[in-house]
């Protein structure tokens, strides 16, 4: 299953990958919002422990995005592609969310580096 997959995206051109890419934000994002005001989970309350093992700094999966588009450099043409579909769909996913999404809802994008609540940023 992995070769067809694989072999499928190697002849898939730019435009589809960004196409791809961009339906996977939409659903990434959907995922997002149900999570966070359907259940009411919010990440810089409810995966504060992940602070312990970045030393306070907030991972936004627009990060991990970037950096599988910037990865998918080194594989041939279906990796590539892949990665890429995969990266262009966190990092717009993520740029939606804090961007468009919360900052219409919330009236803040919440766009925070750190951890507010871990004691090497807290200054209290």
């Amino acid at each position: 299953m992995l070769k067809k997959i694989l072999a499928f995206s190697a002849v898939l051109s730019f435009r589809k990958v960004l196409t791809f890419g961009i339906a996977l934000a939409i659903l990434i994002e959907a995922i997002t919002v149900l999570l966070r005001f359907g259940f009411s989970l919010e990440s810089t309350r409810d995966a504060a422990t992940i602070g312990n093992f970045t030393l306070g700094l907030r991972v936004h999966h627009g990060y991990i995005g970037i950096f599988l588009i910037l990865l998918g450099w080194c594989f041939p043409l279906g990796l590539r592609n892949s990665l890429w579909i995969v990266g262009i769909g966190l990092l717009i996913s993520d740029l939606m969310h804090h961007f468009i999404v919360l900052w219409y809802f919330t009236g803040s994008p919440q766009f925070d580096l750190v951890y507010p609540q871990h004691p090497y940023w807290s200054r209290q």
